[in-house]
């Protein structure tokens, strides 16, 4: 089963379960902006991105440059600042297994199907 951490009001989010859907229908759609992910389900998604929580963040979002941009947190509070504003993580996120891919562009999920 893949795994998709969605959001239906972005278009590259869209995209991305499109390119999902016509390879498989063996989806779960995790919409995460609307039932929020813990800390500890965003670090293991993390290990399987094999990504820093800082490489993971959408930068071009208002609350990151008010509030975050030029400051400098562990990686543990970048989790905790992710997870408590979650807008904030790049989307879409497919996982599959004990491997995951960020889906922009959507061509990146097919690693999952190798």
């Amino acid at each position: 089963m893949f795994i998709i951490y969605h959001n239906p009001r972005c278009k590259k989010s869209r995209a991305g379960l499109l390119y999902l859907q016509s390879k498989t229908d063996d989806i779960k759609i995790a919409e995460y902006l609307k039932h929020t992910i813990s800390e500890q389900e965003f670090k293991d998604l993390l290990m399987k991105l094999n990504k820093k929580p800082q490489e993971m963040i959408r930068v071009q979002e208002s609350i990151y440059k008010q509030n975050f941009k030029g400051k400098n947190f562990t990686d543990d509070e970048w989790v905790k600042i992710m997870v408590e504003n979650p807008k904030l993580i790049k989307r879409p996120i497919v996982v599959k297994d004990h491997k995951a891919v960020w889906g922009d562009p959507a061509e990146n999920i097919e690693v999952l199907f190798k």
